[in-house]
């Protein structure tokens, strides 16, 4: 998975692959293979290199910097994915239409916020997906009512899965 990740004003390339808790990740041009433990709500243990670093990765709203902090040193992180950027485009598209909210990677659903029926703003949070042991709340794209829902929590989904159906 290609990403780019905002510190400041700086913006770094970011590829992670996953396979269980081992995980690949370029960070520009350089390499790493983490081992990855899920610890605590926020709180996960990286293995490099025979030495073990704890992250603490805060709870932000969606659309919000995620604090991460390393040791003493603690970054506001902004995760960009370069496939949404045309997002914001697309948003017109859904007019009057049908919006289909779908995963962008693999991911286990961890909670459901809205039930079949319910109106919905533009911005309002839908589901909650965990991958690459980040929660990632996914909001409305577009004033609506709750269509149907197509997964249940706990369930594993796929990249491109829909999850939500909003009209």
């Amino acid at each position: 998975m290609k990403l780019q990740a905002k510190i400041g004003d700086e913006i770094t390339n970011l590829e992670i692959h996953r396979d269980g808790d081992n995980v690949t990740a370029r960070v520009g041009d350089r390499e790493y293979q983490l081992e990855v433990n899920d610890i605590d709500r926020g709180l996960y243990l990286f293995k490099n290199n025979g030495r073990v670093y704890e992250v603490f990765v805060s709870a932000v709203p969606a659309n919000a910097a995620t604090k991460v902090s390393i040791r003493n040193h603690s970054f506001d992180v902004e995760v960009i994915d370069p496939r949404r950027l045309n997002r914001t485009a697309s948003d017109h598209a859904h007019g009057d239409g049908q919006a289909l909210i779908k995963t962008a990677m693999p991911g286990k659903v961890v909670r459901i916020l809205v039930q079949a029926g319910d109106s919905l703003a533009k911005g309002d949070g839908v589901i909650v997906v965990e991958a690459m042991k980040m929660q990632n709340e996914m909001r409305s794209p577009k004033d609506g009512i709750v269509k149907e829902i197509r997964v249940d929590e706990g369930a594993t989904v796929n990249a491109g899965d829909v999850l939500v159906v909003i009209e």
